[in-house]
């Protein structure tokens, strides 16, 4: 715990102390999808606190529904019935949380007891078991009982695949696939609010291209016509993020590559952004990259050299930047491994680093720290209330109270300061009363706070009040 709280202090300190133009920034979460690394790995625990080194604030990780519970459990909802095994994941949540990194669980895969025997790609019989395992996982990870809080949650892998989520299409050739999903998803998002009501939710998950035609060796659905046929089966749908993985079609591609409407790639998203708006009815939808990578040779044939895979970092993050509607990005994976068949991490499988990857993904990812967050207001607003991320104070299930140290500065001048205790909310938060501070001007002001918690542990933050 004190080797992780001190990386934690560097960390922030770098954030905290940027120049006036990074603070400006917008904010994104961003780190890493890599189960094999995080998990299972003998070094696993070193791994996640050294993705946080390089500039991580979340970790992505993937829950087999099947694997999870390979047999019924006599209280589905119940997130301690003995037919569950959280084991692995316990731990990987719990030590992202002491490197203070966010967690993403995708949940996904029926087991054969849901579905008389067949393939975890397949419906369950009744998607309401779908529901009490959502609940119940949702449920361990709220905050409630000795388990972090988990923030945020997806819903299947690569639906509009396959491979995933089978049958694409029925026997007449209809879509039948994005039906299927839209049912599951509104199950397993009932669940997943029933068991943390505080949970952020992303629909869809999808791979980045597909032929929409249900003959051949592969019947896939594009993303955009899965998601206009979701929408369709159920435009009242409830989400926070619409996950989706655009990778390159070739993998020596550039991340700018465009393709043929409606596939996705990085330079797709505007136009994806806009058709979700339009069949979700919302004048906003917010896009989560839950994936995305470029493997590299000598690892594998087909992919870039180390140099090439530096350049793509920066470029890929610096896209997704533009667009103000992407939330999250995460690269698979973080560290190549055996049990991992795609060679896209910054490490190889001992470990060395692939060239400048490393320092490319810690300079993009640092000037975005969404811990570090952007909040607005009206000028002359007097003693504003904002929320500060504490992830790294957290553990257990007893409330905490927080010593806190702040000051706001405009243009390197202190405009404001104060001391408080503040209590630990269960999703890591806490509220932060800036007493005595006016936003004066039409302006940007940095509030630099300090978090000294009861074990020892100290963060720091720094927030953007944007007064207008």
């Amino acid at each position: 715990m004190r080797r992780t709280a001190q990386l934690v202090i560097v960390l922030a300190a770098l954030a905290a102390f940027a120049a006036p133009s990074a603070l400006a920034a917008d904010r994104m979460w961003i780190g890493f999808h890599d189960d094999p690394s995080f998990r299972w790995s003998p070094d696993r625990a070193q791994r996640i606190e050294s993705s946080a080194r390089n500039g991580a604030t979340m970790i992505r990780l993937l829950v087999h529904w099947n694997q999870t519970a390979p047999r019924r459990p006599d209280r589905p909802t119940d997130p301690f019935d003995p037919a569950y095994n959280f084991s692995d994941l316990d731990e990987a949540v719990r030590t992202a949380q002491e490197a203070d990194l966010e967690v993403l669980l995708t949940i996904y895969g029926t087991p054969k007891w849901a579905n008389s025997g067949r393939g975890s790609n397949r419906m369950p019989r009744r998607v309401a078991d779908f529901r009490y395992f959502a609940q119940a996982i949702a449920a361990r990870y709220s905050g409630r009982f000795e388990f972090p809080f988990v923030r945020f949650w997806s819903v299947w892998n690569e639906p509009n695949l396959q491979r995933f989520l089978a049958p694409q299409f029925d026997r007449r050739g209809k879509p039948l696939a994005p039906r299927n999903y839209a049912q599951l998803y509104a199950a397993a998002y009932r669940g997943l609010k029933a068991g943390n009501p505080r949970a952020k939710v992303g629909i869809g998950e999808t791979s980045a291209r597909g032929s929409d035609k249900p003959g051949g060796k592969r019947p896939i659905h594009s993303p955009g016509k899965f998601a206009e046929l979701v929408a369709k089966a159920n435009p009242r749908l409830k989400f926070d993020a619409w996950a989706h993985h655009p990778y390159p079609f070739v993998p020596t591609l550039k991340p700018s590559q465009k393709v043929r409407w409606p596939n996705v790639t990085l330079a797709s998203l505007p136009e994806f952004h806009k058709h979700l708006k339009r069949w979700f009815k919302r004048s906003n939808v917010s896009i989560w990259v839950t994936e995305y990578g470029h493997q590299t040779k000598p690892q594998d044939r087909f992919g870039v050299s180390y140099a090439k895979q530096a350049a793509y970092i920066r470029e890929s993050i610096a896209i997704a930047r533009k667009q103000r509607f992407v939330g999250m990005f995460v690269w698979f994976v973080y560290q190549d491994d055996p049990g991992q068949p795609w060679e896209s991490g910054l490490y190889t499988q001992s470990g060395q680093a692939k060239g400048h990857s490393p320092r490319a993904f810690a300079r993009a990812a640092r000037t975005l720290n969404a811990r570090n967050s952007v909040i607005s207001m009206r000028r002359g607003t007097r003693n504003p209330a904002v929320t500060v991320y504490t992830r790294g104070q957290c553990g257990g299930d007893a409330a905490k109270s927080i010593a806190v140290t702040w000051r706001v500065l405009l243009g390197g001048r202190q405009v404001g300061s104060g001391q408080q205790s503040a209590q630990l909310a269960p999703d890591c938060t806490i509220r932060l009363n800036l007493s005595g501070f006016r936003a004066a001007k039409t302006a940007s002001y940095v509030a630099q706070v300090r978090l000294d918690g009861p074990e020892g542990i100290q963060l720091l933050r720094s927030l953007t009040l944007r007064a207008s």
